[in-house]
């Protein structure tokens, strides 16, 4: 496999087999990100999709999951997109699970019928930036979508028997609006239920967008134990069946992963715990140097 950039998929598909049908976000404008800024998005040809999933299928090759990358594959026009499930189609016989990355605007840009046409093809999970319950920091981030949109593009997947898995950021509404962002997170959630949850937990790089907002004062960077606080808050709030959950942070030793809702008492006990031993330190703030 040739990939340019910085590989960019959830741990949920590590396992998958990734097949890079184009080059950096087509959006690229969310002001916390920097996976693509050094990019400039661009489709791949369709020889060299072709030649890949020729030398997976020499190898006698058989994955259960295709992960189409790269930032958002899912905003590829509809007819290339079709092209490139042919294609897996002709040389993955055995009919993997296709999944990509996608916004919120990629599935409205969509009708029903062609949302249906990937469905039948194989496309069964999409995975989306949800990143924040509040539609002020949503805005203050530069997503590309609304609440009420976030709600209407799931329900439409959802309706054709689609899944989706959620991106979201512990700490993207800033010091003192933490536990604010976990009850308005979970109350989306738990209304638009995914099958995985990612929490990347944000960190303030000195070269994004938003930290001209930091250094004006008028976006206050989280400590990581506050962080951990919104996600002990979020995770006691869920209720949500079958759902993979993994949490992360950049700055401390810290990771929380489960199955909802089976492990949530295992995940709230280790968040407890994760708690106690950070709060001792002195604070630690989400800032890339």
């Amino acid at each position: 496999m040739e990939y340019e950039g910085r590989i960019c998929r959830g741990p949920m598909e590590r396992a998958s087999y990734m097949l890079p049908v184009a080059v950096g976000c087509s959006y690229n404008a969310c002001r916390f990100c920097m996976l693509f800024k050094h990019l400039q998005y661009r489709e791949l040809p369709l020889e060299q999709i072709e030649a890949e999933l020729q030398r997976v299928h020499a190898l006698n090759a058989a994955p259960k999951v295709v992960y189409l990358g790269d930032g958002n594959a899912m905003h590829l026009p509809h007819e290339r997109m079709m092209t490139i499930l042919q294609m897996i189609e002709k040389y993955l016989p055995n009919k993997p699970e296709i999944r990509m990355d996608s916004t919120v605007t990629d599935i409205l840009e969509r009708t029903d019928e062609q949302l249906q046409e990937l469905y039948d093809h194989g496309v069964r999970r999409l995975y989306l930036g949800i990143e924040s319950g509040l539609e002020d920091i949503l805005h203050t981030m530069c997503k590309d979508h609304t609440i009420p949109q976030a709600k209407e593009a799931i329900g439409r997947i959802h309706r054709i028997g689609m899944c989706y898995g959620a991106h979201i950021m512990t700490g993207i509404a800033g010091k003192g609006r933490c536990i604010e962002n976990a009850e308005a997170l979970a109350a989306f959630l738990n209304a638009c239920p995914p099958v995985a949850i990612v929490n990347f937990s944000l960190f303030a790089h000195r070269r994004a967008p938003m930290w001209s907002d930091v250094e004006k004062g008028t976006f206050v960077v989280a400590d990581e134990v506050e962080t951990m606080r919104e996600e002990r808050r979020l995770l006691e709030l869920l209720d949500l069946p079958g759902c993979d959950y993994d949490g992360m942070h950049d700055f401390i030793e810290f990771r929380v992963r489960g199955h909802l809702p089976e492990q949530k008492d295992k995940m709230l006990r280790k968040m407890d715990e994760g708690i106690a031993e950070w709060e001792k330190e002195p604070e630690i703030y989400c800032i890339v140097p």
